[in-house]
């Protein structure tokens, strides 16, 4: 009910929507319910046409870095709707970690690299900062 009411509310302030038929990257982890408390990170990159291999390829190699906290929760391509666009999905338990997470993956050896090869390959990138409804298995 509280989610039945919340979508209500929601279509009061709702003036567009854009939808998008996403497929998750086979290297990333498969999305799984948490324990909470956390706040999640959504990523998105609007990468350059024809870059998507690419892209796939380095963070194959990449995400090997940024497994210790079990902060990768999913990483998704779009098929439908607007083309070239990925999103990371990233579990924290708050802000702090957050960054300390971030900034120890920039003091293991390799992952600068990976970072310097995908960076060309976006056009745009943006990041949210997302906190779960209490109905969410994401906590």
């Amino acid at each position: 009910q509280e989610y039945l009411d919340f979508r209500e509310e929601r279509s009061r302030m709702l003036l567009s929507r854009r939808n998008q038929l996403l497929l998750e990257f086979s290297f990333w982890n498969e999305p799984r319910p948490r324990q909470g408390p956390n706040i999640y990170e959504l990523r998105t990159y609007k990468l350059k046409p024809g870059t998507m291999i690419e892209w796939g390829n380095n963070w194959a190699r990449a995400i090997k870095y940024r497994q210790e906290n079990q902060e990768a929760v999913g990483g998704f391509f779009s098929q439908i709707g607007e083309l070239y666009v990925v999103h990371h999905l990233w579990a924290y338990r708050d802000l702090q970690s957050r960054e300390e997470t971030r900034n120890a993956a920039w003091r293991k050896r390799g992952w600068d690299e990976n970072v310097y090869y995908t960076v060309p390959l976006i056009r745009t990138m943006e990041s949210r900062i997302m906190i779960p409804l209490r109905i969410s298995p994401l906590q």
